[in-house]
């Protein structure tokens, strides 16, 4: 199932270059009004003072650490739900610091080849400590090499190392995968194989399966391959690459290797270079009772070498109970107009009163979704 590009406002043959989010200069006041949601929901802009917001994550105490990709820093928000939250820069210097996690008073951020910890954070938001390496054992590519970063229900914390190019095959026990470690950086292991480049991961709350997005490979023309949303049901699984993509597509190069057949097929084809990145299981209330259950919501940074330029969005998913996918739809858009962007989503956080929380990372802005009829 694929959603519907249906819109006629994707018609400029505009090419977005993959830099120009860190190349653009972000408005000085997001034109919120141009976003569309479902009747009965509104978006607001909670901070648009956070340089290249990515990775999001709350600790219990309620406040809203964000990594960033070209800043090299990692911010803070006090009291985020409120008007005027505070935002602090509590590290800098850090190697594309996109992944931001929380466990036992500690934020853990990623740093391309490492993974650190800043202790008992929340009591130093205004005198930061220096950053405690935890790991140091991942590659230092740079390409593919920003991580996405959380603690799944085992107590791990999971990794992914994407590919070093577009196109390769890499020793697959180092790269294109998802790893796990335990807190302190020990028994790190191998969890799922076969994927390019996983910018985004959640568990399903009922079952525990790690769900994850994948970015298909660039250059085999403006349809294909579709990014994925992929299901883990067992670890090891192995989802394609680089010898089949989208399930169905064997790759050029390296496809006469091993058939499509021998590979675990994607739970939901999302289309073709959308760039799906940050994704959640909804878990909150505050949200009609149709989204409370079985629902995934997506964040699409949008195409950057495609003719007509997609994504750029928030997508919905639907699963049964049984995890198949039963529909896909836009939950949100309007940040690309005309053919040309003024925000890219990246990643998506259930705030802990049910809103959903967007990170962009052109616009340099946190928005906040809710149901207000």
């Amino acid at each position: 199932m694929r959603l519907n590009q249906h819109n006629a406002r994707f018609v400029s043959n505009v090419v977005l270059l993959g830099a120009v989010w860190s190349a653009t200069v972000a408005l000085a006041a997001p034109p919120i009004d141009q976003i569309r949601l479902p009747p009965g929901f509104r978006i607001e802009v909670l901070s648009d003072e956070v340089p290249g917001a990515r990775g999001m994550t709350f600790s219990p105490g309620g406040t809203l650490f964000v990594g960033s990709r070209g800043e090299g820093k990692v911010y803070a928000l006090t009291s985020p739900l409120e008007p005027h939250p505070k935002t602090r820069v509590i590290a800098s210097g850090l190697t594309m610091p996109v992944g931001v996690a929380f466990r036992d008073g500690a934020l853990y951020a990623s740093s391309t080849s490492r993974i650190v910890r800043f202790d008992n954070i929340e009591t130093r938001l205004d005198n930061p400590p220096q950053p405690v390496t935890v790991s140091d054992k991942f590659p230092t590519e740079t390409h593919h090499g920003w991580k996405f970063i959380a603690f799944g229900p085992d107590g791990y914390l999971y990794v992914p190392v994407g590919a070093p190019c577009n196109i390769c095959a890499p020793d697959e026990n180092r790269y294109a995968n998802i790893m796990k470690m335990k807190p302190d950086g020990s028994d790190l292991q191998v969890v799922a194989k076969g994927v390019r480049n996983s910018v985004g991961f959640d568990w399903n709350p009922a079952t525990h399966e790690l769900w994850f997005t994948d970015n298909g490979r660039d250059w085999l023309g403006d349809d294909q391959p579709d990014d994925e949303l992929n299901r883990l049901t067992h670890q090891g699984e192995h989802f394609g690459y680089p010898y089949c993509h989208a399930g169905t597509i064997p790759d050029p190069e390296f496809g006469k290797q091993r058939p499509c057949s021998a590979f675990v097929p994607p739970a939901a084809k999302l289309g073709p270079h959308v760039a799906a990145l940050g994704m959640r299981f909804y878990t909150g209330r505050q949200f009609p009772p149709e989204y409370r259950k079985n629902n995934i919501f997506i964040a699409e940074h949008g195409s950057w070498n495609r003719s007509v330029p997609i994504g750029y969005r928030i997508a919905r998913v639907v699963l049964d109970d049984a995890g198949h996918v039963v529909r896909q739809e836009i939950f949100a858009e309007g940040w690309l107009q005309n053919g040309k962007a003024w925000g890219r989503p990246v990643d998506v956080q259930v705030a802990p009163d049910g809103s959903l929380l967007v990170s962009d990372d052109m616009a340099n802005t946190i928005y906040r979704i809710r149901y207000a009829p």
